[in-house]
């Protein structure tokens, strides 16, 4: 078993737990607002630190999850049909090409339980999504971490990173955490490149944020020669994360076999119905789109005044350079009620990663930045 901080734990529990599974490192999520205003002895805080929609959730998803609170009492639509009819009709794919999760990493899982074996290998760029290493690891699998090329995935490298025990490749698109993308043309050159019994998992959660009409749509290669699996989620631009609902679209084959290790009921029926009103809910997207892309370009112009470096992004978040210990900026943005996003773990010293906020809290930002550095 492998040595981590649970072994004594495990040991006097007399558990032999494989060794695949007592070396993953837990995913650790961001603090609640609530807990870190308690811990700094703070109030009125600003959260621009998780990448989400900064104007609440769909007005009409609420009001049908009231409308659908008084069948709680009822397990929800296991099969998600009213949910994968929308999806088909919205994204003008088949519905055996869907596949509903709690979340997209939830699809993330099936598809490691459902494709990896004890020593097969997927391919992954370094830094991206936790998720895919650790969902990797589960399945006694070996990450392939491929370094970005400056902040862009670097898809020759990755190609090149490919072997016969490759089953997996993930893709992200635009790249959480640096915002960059892939276009077009070099995601249907890197396909070509791609052996058959691989399949490439396109993880496109931001994808609604984009403004550049070259950047790639995992959708439009679902007939590809080489299986494309895209992994959306209703969390960021529809504004339902804490409901958790996600979807893959993918090639029929692919879609029967997470079927099998799907489990059941995985999406809750509030959660449901919430997706199916928000897909309809065009004014609430128009507004999120307008809102955080008016919140960049204003913040880009005024760190352009204050002479402080960033990064171009096609998400709703983006990279600053601090110039010092990111961890130590956090610390003091903190402090100041503004919680950000340290970017050391990720192996980016010296930068913050924030997401687009309302006007007011865009400017609450830039205040407490100069104070800072």
């Amino acid at each position: 078993m492998g040595k981590t901080e649970d072994t004594g734990t495990l040991d006097r529990l007399k558990l032999d737990v494989p060794a695949h599974i007592a070396d993953i490192k837990p995913y650790e999520p961001g603090k609640p607002l609530e807990e870190l205003e308690r811990e700094y002895g703070i109030s009125d805080s600003i959260k621009l630190a998780s990448n989400e929609n900064p104007i609440g959730p769909s007005p009409l998803a609420l009001k049908a999850m009231e409308k659908a609170m008084g069948n709680l009492h009822r397990y929800p639509d296991g099969g998600g049909f009213g949910l994968n009819e929308k999806l088909a009709a919205h994204l003008k794919v088949p519905r055996t090409a869907i596949v509903l999760g709690n979340g997209s990493d939830d699809i993330i899982g099936m598809l490691t339980r459902a494709l990896l074996r004890s020593g097969d290998e997927a391919v992954l760029s370094k830094p991206s999504f936790l998720m895919y290493d650790i969902m990797i690891r589960c399945a006694d699998a070996r990450p392939i971490s491929v370094p970005l090329k400056g902040l862009d995935i670097d898809l020759d490298r990755m190609a090149a990173a490919i072997t016969p025990k490759t089953r997996l490749v993930f893709v992200n698109n635009p790249l959480n955490p640096t915002g960059s993308m892939i276009t077009s043309a070099q995601f249907e050159s890197f396909l070509a490149k791609v052996p058959k019994g691989v399949v490439v998992v396109m993880d496109e959660a931001y994808i609604e944020f984009v403004r550049d009409d070259r950047c790639a749509n995992g959708i439009d290669f679902l007939e590809a020669a080489v299986p494309v699996v895209t992994l959306r989620t209703f969390s960021k631009a529809y504004g339902l994360a804490g409901l958790r609902v996600g979807y893959g679209v993918m090639p029929e084959g692919i879609q029967g076999l997470l079927n099998r290790v799907r489990q059941p009921f995985n999406v809750s029926s509030l959660a449901q119905v919430a997706a199916i009103h928000a897909l309809d809910d065009t004014p609430f997207l128009e507004r999120t789109l307008r809102v955080v892309h008016d919140g960049l370009d204003y913040l880009f112009a005024e760190l352009d005044r204050m002479g402080v470096r960033y990064f171009p992004t096609q998400a709703n978040f983006f990279l600053i350079d601090v110039g010092r210990d990111a961890a130590e900026v956090f610390e003091k943005m903190l402090r100041r009620g503004v919680i950000v996003r340290s970017m050391v773990s990720y192996g980016f010293p010296h930068y913050i990663r924030i997401n687009a906020g309302l006007p007011e809290e865009n400017r609450r930002f830039l205040q407490a930045l100069k104070e800072v550095i």
